[in-house]
């Protein structure tokens, strides 16, 4: 299993970044080789599949994650999302928080917990720092882009 925590301070409001992060479908936008699809399409609740499909050909799988926990901010108060994965390859979970930093500015953490099944834990150093490198990339392209 490999930890993995990302933070971002942006010159972006509470509502604004969450938006960013939390728009499922373009996240296949800025992570390489892979779609996700979202089920029911709108609005992300509590219950919502969302599944991110990686590879090429028959390389590739389905990452299924279902949203346990939806708390959009509020009022100036944090937002946190909290997603399971439900897949036969990618295990464990991710969460996604956005609250108040410094200048007014927005705070994202993004924290998740992976396992590839097929991988034994001898790859859990090469898996961490593609995750953090893939994942890092793509976190910020998502704050950057409208």
């Amino acid at each position: 299993m490999v930890d993995i925590l990302l933070e971002r301070t942006v010159p972006l409001p509470l509502d604004e970044a969450w938006r960013r992060v939390t728009q499922w479908r373009r996240h296949g936008d800025v992570v390489p080789l892979t779609a996700v699809r979202v089920e029911p399409p709108a609005p992300t609740r509590r219950g919502t599949l969302v599944v991110a499909r990686s590879g090429v050909g028959p390389l590739a799988f389905d990452d299924p994650m279902e949203v346990t926990v939806w708390q959009p901010p509020q009022d100036g108060a944090a937002g946190r999302c909290r997603l399971e994965k439900r897949g036969r390859v990618v295990l464990g979970w991710a969460e996604l928080e956005v609250r108040p930093g410094p200048g007014g500015r927005a705070r994202v953490v993004w924290r998740e917990e992976i396992r590839v099944r097929p991988l034994p834990s001898l790859f859990d150093g090469l898996l961490r720092r593609s995750a953090r490198y893939v994942f890092g990339r793509a976190l910020n392209r998502l704050l950057r882009q409208a």
